[in-house]
């Protein structure tokens, strides 16, 4: 109980600083690169892919940084109703290989 209560202490932490930081954001991405690549990730009603700003954010991201918020990023996810497999899939969709570690 008390590491999932850290976990989301952490993200709550992360998602201000990432507020707060602006360009720097997460994994190099801003508030706004993420919610670039909202509509083709989320959980109801999703594009059919994502937006050629979403790619190009995606292309500046640190993916490897990505691959470690992905097992704990529910709340993360949640903020910008994100569905995590089809979050997952946008850097394949916009050509970006991501690292062979990040299953």
């Amino acid at each position: 109980m008390a590491a999932k209560a850290q976990a989301v202490l952490l993200l709550s932490l992360v998602a201000s600083l990432a507020a707060a930081r602006g360009a720097q954001g997460i994994c190099n991405m801003s508030n706004g690169d993420f919610k670039l690549c909202q509509p083709a990730a989320a959980v109801s009603d999703p594009t059919d892919g994502p937006s050629a700003e979403c790619c190009a954010a995606l292309g500046e991201a640190d993916l490897a940084c990505i691959c470690r918020y992905k097992g704990v990023a529910g709340f993360w996810m949640r903020i910008y109703h994100i569905d995590a497999a089809r979050a997952m899939a946008l850097p394949g969709k916009c050509g970006l290989t991501m690292p062979t570690n990040c299953s």
